[in-house]
């Protein structure tokens, strides 16, 4: 999907929501584990109750990949299963040198068709651009995330700045708006203006609203640009919204809300 067909979808469904399929046997309703592949039935129903409200799906690779090759038999018809128009990412935190990036690269955007990839930028260039040699695909870089252990590193000081603001500088000479993102976390939202001025023009993947307290009036607040430029992810806060027979209710009603909650602030945009 291109930059023009993903701002489309957001203007179009008034939502810049991303729902993050992070899909744990242990927290899924019961009833899915009589199914042969529970994972896969769970996120159809996922997909079923959220595809109207959501601009974009992130599975989280290591849930799929701990369960050996079944896990990946799984992301791929899961992969298949969500509609054409849903932007896709890959969030699986890559990057090594080389050839070993390209063949990162064809599994999640030829093998699995993702529209992106989530990429870690600690290697630097030559582990970043094997990615952005493919049309219409994107990299997603960490850039400031919203863990605990993200000041050990990111806010180090660097020639005269923070570590992360290198690599916003130096990640643009790589990439352009059109296939480079960056992961900004919610949980920093005093932060996120500091991101948004020195890449005025990028999307960023914003994990951390919801169940991590991250809030989704300060990041519209500090991370909008022209064209919203914001994917904001939910994934427990929504997937997990309900249990038993009926828990596609909660989980549509969960997203509806945000969506809701969106559409208020992109009024008059």
């Amino acid at each position: 999907m291109n930059r023009k067909e993903l701002i489309q979808q957001i203007q179009k469904k008034q939502s810049f929501l991303c729902v993050g399929l992070d899909t744990d046997l242990n927290k899924i309703p019961k009833h899915f584990l009589d199914f042969d592949d529970p994972i896969y039935e769970f996120n159809k129903a996922i997909i079923d109750a959220t595809k109207d409200f959501c601009v974009a799906y992130k599975p989280n690779i290591a849930f799929y990949e701990c369960h050996g090759s079944k896990g990946w038999d799984t992301l791929k018809k899961t992969m298949d299963y969500i509609p054409e128009d849903i932007f896709t990412i890959a969030d699986a935190k890559r990057g090594d040198i080389g050839n070993t990036s390209t063949y990162y690269a064809k599994t999640f955007f030829h093998y699995l068709n993702f529209d992106s990839v989530t990429v870690a930028p600690y290697m630097g260039e030559d582990s970043v651009t094997p990615f952005l040699e493919f049309e219409d695909k994107w990299v997603i870089l960490l850039a400031l995330t919203s863990n605990k252990g993200a000041m050990d590193f990111q806010t180090l000081d660097v020639n005269g700045g923070k570590l992360f603001e290198e690599v916003l500088r130096k990640s643009q000479q790589w990439g352009n708006p059109s296939n480079l993102m960056y992961v900004v976390g919610a949980t920093r939202a005093e932060m996120i203006a500091e991101v948004r001025e020195l890449a005025k023009e990028h999307f960023f993947l914003v994990p951390g609203v919801g169940a991590q307290g991250g809030s989704l009036n300060d990041v519209w607040d500090f991370g909008k640009n022209a064209d919203v430029g914001l994917l904001v992810n939910s994934s427990r806060g929504i997937i997990y919204a309900g249990n038993g027979e009926e828990f596609q209710a909660d989980v549509q009603i969960a997203a509806q809300n945000i969506q809701k909650e969106m559409a208020r602030l992109m009024t008059g945009f």
